[in-house]
């Protein structure tokens, strides 16, 4: 009996570890430079067991090697890792039609239960192209404008309370955790925006629409191995009815757009925001403007892209504001340099409200956001599917073949840490940016929102939301060390979000 199970023991281990290395050879057949992989984990598992983070491990296989490609593995998916901008350019650009996927791992549109996968970042082909085309319109420039104003009284609102907590420490500062402080901010700027919400999450700490954001974007251990277990198992996790987040959230977000979608139908409501465009493209609203793409939208595909605004703008822009508010405390001369530009619009304006046409005139603002995403990558890599053979021929006179099903990845903070591309490119410096000076950053090594037909939608609305808040804060409060503040600025290990150790603390100094 003992050898018998002792033999099944040794068959499974034998068969676990071929289907564990069935790709190891990938990049051998190919002839591409590739590095080992780690059995399960592949070139991951730092990031899997959270020794480094996003940024780290890719900064670090983009520097393992010279070459126009690389080959890595993704856990068990091999990865072609390109690093070179012409050839990026031909991808993302020129053969776009051969590159219009994501990578299907977090779930995907036939999948009922994922509002992730319901959503515009995993949709695919025709359905990909028709749902963006129904929400470009949501992020022009005259919708900015329209936003403009509720991203405007939000930042009042986050100031006002700043300005409460610190008359109790006048003579020391607030010292606060900029990341608590900031993810309120973009909860009620994506509540009022998208989803058409009061909610001053500065006065009700507590509200149902914060806590939900916390939970859904917290990357938990319990998180980590769902993600983990979608990667190589998804289907089994689709079958057995484990989605990526809880029936609750589900539910909620599910209840919350629809009725919302209700309710402004049944009072004729119109409201610059997303839902009313999703209300145009199911035709509860009549639209001159909206492209008809004759395709019936379900419900789970209307909530998945509210749910996907949600998520990324949470999360996603709280970094960016505290990532940029660190190195503003950190760098003195860049804090007097962007004061004085925003001290000069606030006397022009003569005691009347900031504008949107003010605000995107800051030139130097907006030299800080750039070299704020340059320096740290919000998202560290983006990766695309081919859905067609295509040879590339490489400078080596080497033939690179990608065929269907192959997934590349674009290391997006690895060109943005490359010294070829940026001198001394871990110091922060926004000169870079500057008119003089940014037409010599090479095409194709600054890719913060992505490249191509399929890069971020919403980079627009992230880039105002960052820029409306620091103006307001920089204006009224002097940038300081706390006692916990990370100098320099060192990210935790903790694999995907960008926070360091002890949390993003700075000390704000009233300028009354």
């Amino acid at each position: 009996m003992w050898l018998e199970v002792f033999l099944l023991l040794s068959i499974a281990i034998y068969l676990f570890y071929l289907w564990a290395t069935v790709n190891n050879d990938f990049f051998v057949k190919r002839g591409i430079a590739y590095k080992k992989p780690v059995v399960m984990f592949g070139n991951m598992w730092e990031l899997v067991l959270r020794r480094k983070s996003i940024i780290d491990i890719v900064v670090d296989l983009y520097s393992e090697h010279d070459g126009q490609v690389y080959g890595i593995f993704d856990q068990r998916q091999p990865v072609l890792l390109i690093r070179d901008p012409e050839l990026l350019k031909q991808i993302t650009v020129k053969d776009f039609d051969h590159f219009v996927n994501h990578r299907t791992v977090f779930g995907d549109e036939n999948d009922k239960n994922n509002l992730f996968g319901a959503s515009l970042f995993m949709m695919k082909d025709s359905r990909w192209k028709d749902m963006r085309s129904t929400l470009s319109p949501a992020f022009t420039g005259s919708k900015m404008r329209q936003m403009f104003q509720l991203m405007n009284k939000v930042a009042n609102d986050a100031t006002a309370y700043l300005k409460q907590q610190q008359k109790e420490s006048a003579s020391q500062g607030l010292e606060i955790d900029v990341k608590n402080f900031v993810t309120r901010y973009s909860n009620d700027i994506i509540a009022s925006t998208a989803f058409g919400l009061e909610v001053n999450s500065f006065e009700n700490n507590n509200n149902e629409f914060y806590l939900m954001g916390k939970k859904v974007t917290t990357f938990t251990f319990i998180q980590n191995l769902k993600f983990f277990l979608y990667v190589h198992i998804g289907k089994l996790m689709r079958l057995l009815g484990i989605g990526l987040f809880d029936t609750k959230s589900t539910e909620y977000f599910m209840h919350l757009v629809l009725d919302a979608m209700k309710y402004r139908k049944e009072n004729n409501i119109i409201r610059p925001d997303m839902i009313n465009m999703l209300m145009e493209a199911r035709g509860m609203l009549k639209s001159d403007n909206l492209k008809s793409h004759n395709r019936e939208w379900s419900d789970i595909d209307i909530v998945g892209q509210c749910f996907l605004f949600f998520f990324a703008g949470f999360e996603t822009v709280a970094s960016l504001i505290c990532l940029l508010a660190h190195e503003v405390m950190e760098n003195a001369d860049v804090q007097e340099k962007l004061l004085q530009e925003i001290q000069d619009a606030d006397r022009n304006l003569d005691g009347k409200p900031i504008t949107y046409d003010i605000i995107m005139k800051m030139n130097y603002l907006d030299m800080v956001v750039s070299e704020t995403l340059r320096k740290w990558s919000v998202a560290a890599v983006v990766d695309r599917v081919c859905t067609d053979d295509i040879t590339y021929e490489l400078k080596n006179g080497q033939k690179l073949e990608i065929r269907k099903g192959d997934c590349i990845w674009i290391p997006v903070a690895g060109f943005h840490r490359d010294p070829q591309y940026y001198e001394n490119p871990t110091k922060f410096d926004p000169e870079r940016f500057s008119e003089e000076n940014k037409d010599n950053i090479r095409p194709f090594t600054y890719l913060p929102f992505g490249l191509g037909p399929r890069n971020c939608i919403g980079s627009r609305f992230a880039l105002l939301e960052t820029k409306v808040l620091i103006y307001y804060l920089l204006r009224d409060f002097h940038f300081a060390a706390a006692k916990n503040s990370s100098i320099p600025l060192k990210l935790d290990s903790n694999g995907f979000q960008l926070m360091p150790k002890k949390g993003f603390w700075l000390k704000f100094i009233s300028r009354n």
